[in-house]
């Protein structure tokens, strides 16, 4: 009998595992906030004997070295990843005893990186599951161009060849456990996750597998050339901040510290952002809208935090967080650590009037629909309707008229944008906001539209279906 506990991180689109037997366990991919992991191997009363990485990651900053070391486990790394730490280098084929009649199996699976690797756990010479990483995902692939652009068609071609060979090698009912594919930028397409009741591990254990994907997935339902084509042509912008995470798990990232940052009052804030500091806002868009500092932006904590934040700010940049309770705070520094923002520099918690100096006044910005949006175009308002979606997103159809800057482009492009009321939207109002508070911090007038794109199409507004850029 064996167990695999997921560990979800929604923030990022990634998902992580601890698979283990009555004694012993193995951690796959583990995140930077490494107690979680240890947390999950106490409840099941076992020992973490194995840490196991699938390929260097490009997207998040790995616990597994600080794990390792802390647990006394053996650390797996792909041989053929360039690593400045001792490690146990795995290869095509190697395998450790996990239990009694329980094996972990490495199988040489590039395309995501060149040196990627899955991992088969056996029960009894059976491959129940596999550990897949950025290889075989949810209805799609691991995309292939996060390591260097001369090598992207061929890494995707490997991407199609390591898929066909999981299928080829495990039966229908193995489950496909993946690290990427659940909203993550390492995807190459958009992908599902539902889980499934499976046998073993317990109920919802299962993400999919391989007779699921067989069926569905792209790499496995398509010629490769075709597949290929369209991958490569599917493929978006990458987060800028991806080019810190490679090397950063190349060199050994060092332990997190999560105590609590420093506090920071009115004076303070407004030094910080006197000096060019950065200060988000973690609470929900609305609050914000409502009130906030002068200067602040907006990057909700319920929201893909890490992600876009890390995306937009200038790297090393000092940050200091202001949220609603300690607990908020605490959540984002945590989630921050995963992409390498590894301490505030100082935070603020409470109601937001504490955040100003006496005599000064709270900011604000209204909010709307398309619907207000189509009514205020009628009327012959003096206004920019400004999409700050994906490239992808647009070309799927767009309002006549908008101009199109993608979020992540936003802060350099800010004087791009033309005089008058700028109407920001999105496809469903979080990136909007964090649109709205990049231009309200340089006092542009601003209405954040909070509404499914949707509804454009509902409201009046002349949407063009196909972008002819």
């Amino acid at each position: 009998m064996f167990f695999v506990d997921t560990l979800e991180f929604e923030g990022l689109g990634n998902r992580s595992y601890l698979a283990g037997g009555h004694a012993t366990a193995v951690a796959v991919d583990p995140p930077r906030d490494i107690d979680q992991v240890i947390a999950a191997a106490v409840r099941h009363g076992v020992r973490i004997a194995y840490v196991a990485e699938t390929h260097l990651h490009n997207d998040y900053i790995t616990g597994g070295l600080a794990l390792a070391r802390l647990s006394g486990a053996r650390y797996l790394v792909p041989a053929g990843a360039s690593v400045s730490f001792a490690r146990t280098p795995v290869a095509d084929g190697d395998t450790v005893a996990l239990d009694t009649g329980l094996v972990l199996r490495a199988v040489a699976t590039p395309g995501h990186t060149p040196h990627h690797l899955s991992y088969v756990l056996e029960e009894e010479g059976r491959g129940r599951a596999v550990f897949t990483g950025g290889s075989l995902l949810i209805g799609t692939v691991g995309r292939p161009d996060l390591v260097e652009p001369r090598l992207t068609e061929q890494l995707a071609r490997a991407q199609y060849a390591s898929a066909h060979r999981l299928a080829d090698e495990l039966d229908d009912e193995a489950a496909v456990l993946p690290t990427h594919g659940f909203g993550s930028f390492c995807s190459s397409g958009p992908g599902g996750g539902e889980a499934r009741d499976g046998e073993g591990g317990g109920a919802g254990w299962k993400a999919t597998t391989i007779g699921v994907e067989r069926r569905n997935n792209d790499a496995l339902t398509k010629d490769v050339d075709t597949f290929v084509t369209e991958m490569l042509a599917g493929l978006e912008d990458v987060p800028a901040y991806y080019a810190h995470m490679g090397p950063a798990n190349a060199a050994g990232p060092a332990p997190v510290d999560l105590t609590e940052p420093r506090p920071a009052d009115a004076e303070q804030i407004a030094a910080r952002l006197a000096a060019g500091e950065w200060v988000v806002d973690l609470r929900n868009r609305v609050a914000f809208a409502d009130g906030h500092v002068a200067g602040s932006f907006n990057f909700e904590g319920a929201g893909k935090l890490a992600t876009y934040l890390a995306w937009l700010i200038p790297w090393g940049k000092p940050v200091t967080l202001l949220g609603e309770t300690p607990g908020q705070v605490a959540d984002a520094q945590r989630e921050l650590t995963r992409v390498g923002i590894d301490r505030p520099a100082a935070a603020a918690t409470g109601a937001p009037d504490a955040w100003i100096r006496a005599g000064e006044k709270l900011r604000s910005f209204p909010r709307a629909t398309f619907a207000a949006l189509a009514a205020a175009r009628a009327d012959g308002d003096d206004m920019v309707v400004l999409d700050v979606r994906r490239d992808a997103e647009r070309s799927g159809g767009y309002i006549d008229g908008s101009v199109h800057i993608p979020i992540h482009r936003l802060h350099g492009r800010i004087d791009e944008v033309p005089p008058g009321v700028v109407w920001v939207h999105c496809a469903s109002g979080m990136r909007a906001a964090i649109g709205a508070s990049l231009l309200d911090a340089v006092d542009r007038s601003v209405v954040a539209v909070d509404d499914d794109f949707d509804a454009a199409v509902r409201a009046g507004l002349p949407v063009t279906g196909t972008d002819p850029r």
